[in-house]
């Protein structure tokens, strides 16, 4: 007669445990994600565009986007640059350049120098992307570009930064000139994020 409810009962703890321990292992894997397939093929970021906070007064505001696309880490990056609010009446080039940190904490100054991770000369860095002739008061353009999203020289968290004047391709002479162009001051930056694939 015990038999009879022993085993009833042996079962139904049994199957509780086998519940219990799945839903801890569900547990641990909702703390642990694996990331998505992203990481592992082609990856996608965006830099939102915004003005410096520390803009003297009648600079340019400039807005917009930047896109990243890059295949694989063997492949070419693509940028394309969709930038507005510089003077329609004007054909200033404009530089724009990766910088070394994604901090905005003191406007785009905080975003220190120039991404050169193998130390050589401007304009050799490979987010040295030159001049830019805004057309109506935007960039829109397209171009390829030695800079990654892959590995540890990848450019996410980084920013980028457009620039009051024009990039003299390290060809001015003196030690700025090598290190960032003089370009000039900081009008806006970004922060070089990773981009949602689906979209």
């Amino acid at each position: 007669m015990k038999s009879f409810y022993i085993l009833p009962l042996l079962a139904f703890l049994l199957n509780c445990h086998v519940h219990v321990c799945g839903s801890r292992s569900g547990l641990a894997n909702a703390s642990n994600p694996v990331p998505p397939a992203v990481y592992s093929d082609s990856h996608r970021a965006v830099c939102r565009m915004r003005p410096n906070t520390r803009l003297a007064p009648g600079m340019p505001r400039v807005y917009g986007h930047i896109l990243f696309i890059q295949s694989g880490p063997q492949d070419k990056l693509s940028v394309t640059f969709r930038l507005h609010g510089l003077p329609v009446s004007s054909q200033q080039p404009r530089a724009l350049h990766i910088h070394e940190y994604g901090d905005l904490s003191k406007g785009c100054g905080s975003t220190g120098g120039h991404y050169n991770p193998l130390s050589v000369n401007h304009p050799q860095h490979p987010g040295d992307f030159g001049n830019f002739v805004p057309v109506n008061g935007k960039i829109r353009h397209a171009q390829d570009s030695n800079a990654t999203l892959f590995g540890t020289l990848s450019i996410l968290g980084r920013s980028v930064v457009i620039h009051e004047g024009q990039d003299d391709l390290g060809r001015g002479g003196n030690v700025a000139s090598l290190l960032n162009g003089n370009a000039g001051g900081r009008l806006a930056c970004c922060v070089i994020g990773l981009g949602n694939p689906q979209i």
